[in-house]
């Protein structure tokens, strides 16, 4: 492996300013809540970071709280403080259960929100050195080559998917990104937060150099919000989604007043399914109507060659997740 310089920090702004002298230096910069996926990007060599910038010398970011506006989780909250925290079980299942449905209890007790959420995409092409767009090449491997975990949605130019389990359900709750950098903080919705390969095919996400994300705020929740997570996976443990689903609905009785739908695994960033939340939107959740949401879903999907395997995995996973918010 090659030599780091660590730098434990105090503070998340020390942090961003930490890092910009770093990369006035020319030096390369990484920031490491958790550093689960950092470590294994170190060591593959997909990441070249000079310096390491230590959050877990931060004080602030670990707490899940009330507030006027609504629910505020730090960055730094572990996925298993996430997954157990009495209000976002209460409140929030679908958060609840995106973040215990993550890799294992040992993952889960380092890995942190803000890292879940930013973390690199698992494509083997950009995982294993081929340089493809991801890597700053000029071309996605996938395309014509192997290609049975790639998008299927928003794909191109290049096909990875997103790979966190927890940005659809936060994505689905309006979720707003509190984000540090030197010349201060600033929010960003959740949608916007994240970045198609159109727009930048090297970056998933809307931070700046030197900018970290240090939290989130979710609104003020109606009393008849319900919500869930559902994930189907190619084995037990260990692995990402084949298909995710936050599924968060507004339930006048069992009719559905509104509703949002966000996939995760078959595109490159959270994928929210407008079609389907427009097709919800007044109807009594049944059998039926389950099942025609998930068709619907996949209506606009663009498989790649050995990937078409998703569309009845994606429209299984909608009306699963659907049906499951029906009220008794």
């Amino acid at each position: 492996m090659r030599s780091l310089t660590n730098l434990n920090v105090a503070s998340f702004e020390e942090a961003a300013s930490a890092a910009q002298q770093a990369r006035q230096l020319g030096q390369s910069v990484a920031f490491s809540g958790g550093g689960t996926d950092l470590l294994q990007q170190i060591k593959d060599g997909t990441d070249n970071a000079d310096v390491v910038i230590n959050l877990r010398s931060v004080p602030d970011g670990r707490a899940i709280e009330t507030n006027g506006n609504g629910v505020s989780i730090g960055g730094l909250v572990t996925l298993t403080e996430l997954s157990e925290d009495p209000l976002v079980n209460a409140s929030m299942s679908a958060i609840a259960q995106a973040a215990v449905s993550v890799g294992t209890p040992q993952i889960r007790n380092v890995g942190t929100l803000a890292g879940n959420v930013t973390q690199r995409p698992w494509c083997w092409y950009y995982r294993n050195g081929f340089n493809c767009f991801k890597a700053g090449g000029e071309e996605c491997f996938s395309l014509d080559g192997e290609n049975g975990q790639h998008a299927i949605f928003g794909g191109g130019p290049s096909f990875i998917v997103h790979p966190s389990d927890v940005a659809p359900a936060l994505v689905a709750f309006d979720a707003i990104f509190q984000v540090t950098g030197p010349n201060g903080d600033r929010e960003v919705s959740a949608e916007d937060f994240f970045v198609l390969p159109i727009t930048d095919p090297v970056r998933e996400n809307s931070l700046r150099e030197n900018e970290l994300l240090t939290g989130v705020v979710i609104p003020n929740l109606s009393a008849n919000t319900v919500s869930t997570y559902y994930k189907v996976m190619d084995r037990e443990a260990w692995t990402h989604a084949e298909i995710g689903v936050a599924t968060v609905i507004q339930r006048d009785g069992n009719v559905a007043q509104s509703a949002k739908v966000v996939l995760t695994g078959v595109a490159p960033i959270p994928w929210r399914v407008q079609a389907v939340e427009d097709f919800l939107a007044g109807k009594q959740i049944s059998a039926a109507v389950a099942r025609e949401a998930g068709e619907i879903g996949i209506r606009d999907a663009q498989p790649l060659t050995k990937n078409a395997h998703k569309l009845p995995m994606t429209s299984a996973a909608i009306e699963t997740a659907v049906l499951s918010l029906a009220a008794g």
